[in-house]
């Protein structure tokens, strides 16, 4: 599996260790986690915004065809 270095100021850090402790994770895991959740969010916010596109202009759309 490929890797990342991400760079944290040592507040960052602090909250990291303690969010991920919290959590019963490694640092790594809950940092990768967030991450994830993080790119799966903004794909489902694009999804929800192009199908808002798609039902607003349907009757434009079903005229131009």
């Amino acid at each position: 599996m490929a890797g990342l270095n991400l760079r944290f100021t040592e507040e960052e850090l602090d909250s990291l260790r303690a969010r991920a402790e919290a959590e019963g994770k490694s640092m790594q895991a809950f940092a990768h986690d967030a991450v994830i959740t993080a790119i799966n969010e903004h794909a489902r916010l694009f999804n929800e915004a192009a199908d808002h596109v798609l039902k607003a202009s349907e009757e434009l759309n079903r005229r131009l065809a």
